[in-house]
């Protein structure tokens, strides 16, 4: 991308593009300015003259003209008495407010660093910087106070806010404020080389009486000065900040201070730049100056004065030093690493989630030819958050699907499979998935926030965390202190750090969730960054072609719509071409253009403000601290993927100008990288990777492509419980054949313990391993990816050999059909697929309800009897009871955890009404009894229990029963269904229950 000019720039050279916060657009000086001049002027006058001309001439002097003595603490307190008071006070704040005058309008006509804060007066000083702008607006001075009248109505020190060095030290210094922006991405060693040999070739013809410098100009807007834009412009490449911060690092400024980190620099300091520096007169020399001041001249001479010989020689000399990758710079210069890692206490097993498990596990870009979609997989915190949500997705479709029907049961409600690029896009959740991560991730952060309540801490703001090598990095805006046990302080005051093995000690807290904007966008030398979009101070930007920001746009909508580290939040989408509605419709909402945009968030901005003024709050920070905020201050985050006109633009960055404050985010798409008010600015490129030279980041981003939201959107719509709700029950998966011949060659049973009838126990520690891959190929009679089933039985990973060589021991285990064909093959997608002659005892018990509802037992009661009979014999217990501890983790991902309770509900439901239709009423009660052993939380079985011991006419025992459920309700009550029939049934009941209680 080519680099922008300025009309300082000379020479046409492409470098880097600047992305520094970019400044609003500056309109001319207008009639209306010179009014608002005109009106300051009269209010100075009046309040540094008039107040106290009529304080003298009105009042006089109210204190004593002599020493007071002790009658006068007797004499009676009269109305002059409180004037005389009054009359102080108001002198003193005269003098306050005097005081803020002088003090603005020194830095404002000195134009060097920030104005002084005069103790007490932040009412006073904000008033007095308005009207000191306003007066100076039509002046040249005028500049150093944009920023002022920009942010009307902020805190004082709105500009004046602390450093953040540690910001710059990471590749979270994407994380500093605008002021501190200043550190680059750092390039190839091939291209540090070519620097290197620019600046050596530059210094080496440069002569040393050709000295120059340049002094930092105010800011403008929102638009602050930084080395890499002075690099930029006077150098011609912003990678070459580093010389110019060598030729000045601890030399003494005319504010007394010192450059001690290449990313802090202030208006008014002077930098002495490199011999072949050009820019016109924004390059100044000592002695050849006229067009600056007698002060800045003399400033500038004294400067010329310090240094070492040193320093302008590796200032001339250009950078020799060497990165061996992104953000490597000179380790005398401020460091642009990732978080500083500690090695696990056992590097075979420590990882960071599931990422870097999977690269190492299945490095290949394929397996056999049959590969998965490689952005699902290597985002584990996304995958984790949208496999979760479709989850729940399928069990609320399952539970309607039950408890829908209106005066019967459908029959048992299936998934549908996914086929083809779903299937695909399935696959690679289940593989790419770290629960695990996004519940440490949940749990560490809900249980920092507990324990800094529990000290009556505030939050501190976090612009993002970092998770690498298993820990949790938060990078602070600023220092806070030292942080709550077990969180340590990390490589610097601005990095709380938390260990693995400290944050897997956390249990769940009832506690609101701290930081729901984090987002993940992307990894650095193995470490994953997540943005705090809430907390950024302004709009952030991201440019790039269309199609590779809808990647990002996409990402960033689905992780926050499903992640399990927020309670609850309003994502409101603009210029999406695919509906991401599906995957959260309680989250996500689409507008149709950007002027109902502006609007929604002109009112949300006014709403939050009063509401933050109401409760007495200076920000969503504190308001989510303390009891009862679990509902309040939940983020807003607007990501708006069309790119908006200059106008709605500017709208925008009024907006977003207090929204880190109320708790609202902004990610705005630009096709041409410049967009009027942007605070941080990223560009995705078309390899993927996302870019911030300034903010020192060069991610590999993390992306959700076109194809990809489809299927991921069609998962979610195919699980919709809304969609089709009366249709007809979809058949199981697998249906075997129940007669005597078809006894199957393996038999497994896993609705109780597992058992294995047909082959025999393998030998050595490989045994457990071959009974959990079988088990997972049993539940999906479709066909397993390898991938997943590698993911399922290694969640930290395996190589593909391990993976090969463990599907070969179960072939061989297995054995062939007596055709000679292996009862493990692969389909021709490449999914391992079991044959029919291997069968479970689910198979069965699906298949003789499906035969018993719909098949033979339709027309014959009494083959109708048997089938049902014989599936209920089935039922010895839940599934794979007994199973070894720390395995079949995968089974969390499982929707038959929900599918076999009302399989097992439907069965004894379908055997009690058989036996009812007879009058056996005992015979129902046994079915009813037998099918709440596995599920016990199923209203309908309790009810046709009520039912089947009311049709035996012993009262008491009725009574026994309802007191039963009374019991099992505990403190939530019956449900006013099985109150209502229990009030149809025994009416006494009440009381009945009060007796036996």
């Amino acid at each position: 991308m080519a680099r922008r000019t300025t009309s300082s720039s000379t020479g046409s050279s492409p470098g880097p593009r600047n992305r520094t916060p970019q400044p609003l657009p500056r309109r001319r000086r207008t009639f209306g300015d010179f009014i608002k001049a005109f009106f300051a002027f009269i209010a100075l006058i009046v309040l540094l003259v008039g107040v106290p001309g009529a304080l003298a001439t009105q009042m006089g002097w109210p204190l004593p003209s002599g020493t007071p003595s002790l009658d006068w603490l007797q004499q009676e307190i009269t109305a002059g008495t409180f004037l005389n008071v009054l009359t102080v006070l108001v002198w003193f704040a005269w003098a306050q407010f005097t005081a803020c005058v002088l003090v603005e309008m020194k830095a404002a006509l000195s134009g060097v660093g920030v104005p002084n804060r005069v103790p007490g007066a932040g009412p006073s000083q904000l008033l007095a910087r308005q009207l000191v702008a306003a007066l100076l607006l039509v002046g040249a001075t005028a500049a150093s106070f944009a920023p002022g009248l920009s942010q009307l109505g902020q805190q004082l020190q709105e500009n004046q806010r602390p450093t953040v060095a540690a910001a710059q030290q990471t590749p979270a210094g994407l994380l500093g404020q605008q002021e501190q922006a200043a550190s680059s991405a750092a390039a190839a060693v091939a291209e540090q080389a070519a620097n290197a040999a620019h600046a050596a070739e530059s210094g080496s013809t440069a002569d040393s009486g050709d000295t120059k410098y340049y002094r930092i100009q105010p800011p403008e807007g929102r638009h602050h000065d930084s080395l890499w834009e002075v690099a930029e412009r006077h150098l011609g490449d912003g990678r070459r900040y580093k010389e110019i911060y060598q030729l000045n690092k601890d030399r003494a400024q005319p504010d007394g201070s010192r450059l001690s980190e290449a990313s802090l620099i202030r208006p008014g300091w002077i930098l002495e730049m490199p011999g072949d520096a050009r820019g016109g007169d924004l390059v100044e020399m000592p002695d050849e100056a006229p067009e600056v001041s007698k002060e800045v001249q003399q400033q500038i001479s004294d400067y010329s004065n310090t240094g070492s010989a040193e320093q302008r020689g590796s200032g001339q000399q250009g950078d020799s030093g060497s990165g061996t990758g992104s953000g490597a710079v000179d380790h005398d210069t401020a460091r642009i690493t990732v978080p500083e890692q500690r090695p696990g206490a056992d590097q075979g097993q420590q990882s960071q989630g599931q990422q870097g498990q999977q690269e190492h596990a299945t490095s290949a870009a394929d397996d056999g030819g049959f590969g998965l979609p490689q952005a699902l997989l290597g985002a584990p915190l996304l995958a984790a958050g949208l496999l979760g949500a479709l989850g729940r997705r399928r069990r609320q479709a399952l539970w309607q699907s039950a408890l829908g029907a209106v005066g019967g049961r459908r029959g048992m409600m299936e998934p549908p499979t996914p086929t083809g690029t779903a299937a695909d896009v399935q696959d690679a959740l289940l593989v790419g998935a770290d629960p695990e991560g996004v519940r440490l991730l949940d749990r560490s952060l809900r249980g920092l926030a507990a324990a800094l309540a529990e000290e009556s801490r505030p939050l501190p703001t976090v612009y993002a965390a970092w998770m690498s090598n298993g820990d949790l990095h938060l990078q602070l805006a600023q220092p806070a202190g030292r942080p709550p046990v077990p969180w340590q302080l990390g490589q610097d005051q601005t990095f709380w750090m938390l260990a693995r093995a400290d944050a897997e000690r956390y249990e769940d807290l009832d506690t609101a969730a701290p930081y729901p904007g984090l987002v993940s966008l992307g990894t650095m030398d193995d470490s994953r960054l997540l943005l705090n979009l809430e907390s950024v101070p302004g709009i952030v930007s991201l440019s790039g072609s269309q199609e590779d920001r809808a990647g990002v746009f996409a990402s960033v909508a689905a992780e926050l719509a499903t992640n399990g580290w927020s309670d609850r939040m309003t994502i409101t989408l603009v210029g999406f071409g695919q509906d991401l509605t599906p995957l959260a419709p309680n989250r996500l909402r689409h507008l149709d253009d950007i002027e109902a945009l502006v609007e929604t968030m002109e009112a949300e901005t006014r709403q939050r403000r009063g509401a933050l003024g109401a409760a007495g709050h200076d920000s969503v920070l504190t308001g989510r601290t303390g009891p009862a905020q679990h509902t309040r201050w939940a983020p807003h985050l607007v990501l708006l993927a069309a790119e908006p006109s200059a106008e709605d633009a500017i709208k925008l960055a009024e907006l977003a100008s207090d929204a880190s404050r109320l708790g609202i985010g902004y990610l705005v798409g630009t096709e041409s990288g410049d967009l009027p008010g942007a605070a941080w600015e990223m560009e995705i490129t078309g390899e993927g990777k996302l870019l911030a030279p300034l903010l020192g980041l060069e991610l590999d981003a993390q992306l959700l492509p076109v194809a990809q939201q489809r299927a991921v959107v069609e998962l979610f719509v195919e699980a919709d419980p809304e969609r089709e709700p009366n249709g007809p029950a979809a058949d199981p998966p697998f249906l075997v054949d129940i007669s005597e011949q078809g006894r199957p060659a393996v038999y497994a049973r896993l609705v109780g313990p597992y058992e294995i009838i047909g082959l025999d126990t393998p030998d050595g520690e490989r045994s457990p391993l071959l009974h959990e891959a079988l088990a997972l190929l049993l539940l999906h009679r479709e066909g397993v990816h390898p991938r997943v089933l590698s993911s399922a039985l290694w969640p930290r990973g395996v190589t593909e050999d391990v993976r090969d060589a463990l599907v070969e021991r179960l072939r061989a285990w297995l054995g062939n059909d007596p055709d000679g064909t292996p009862r493990l093959g692969t389909d021709s997608t490449g999914r391992l697929k079991l044959a029919k002659s291997v069968v479970s005892d689910l198979d069965v018990l699906r298949s003789l309800y499906h035969e018993a509802t719909q098949g033979r037992g339709v027309d014959s009661r009494a083959v109708r009897g048997r089938l049902l009979t014989d599936a209920l014999v089935l039922v010895r217990g839940p599934l794979l009871a007994e199973r070894p501890a720390g395995r079949y983790g995968w089974l969390t991902h499982e929707i038959i955890d929900a599918q076999l309770p009302l399989l097992v509900a439907d069965i004894g439901l379908a055997l009690s009404a058989f036996h009812l239709e007879k009058g056996r009423a005992g015979k129902a009660i046994e079915a009813l009894n037998a099918a709440l052993g596995s599920a016990p939380g199923d209203e309908r079985l309790w009810h046709e229990l009520l039912r089947a011991t009311h049709a035996t006419g012993d009262e008491t025992r009725l009574q026994r029963l309802a007191a039963d459920l009374v019991s099992r309700s505990g403190a939530r009550g019956l449900p006013p269904r099985t109150e209502a029939l229990l009030d149809e049934l025994l009416p006494s009941w009440r009381s009945g229950v009060a007796a036996v209680g």
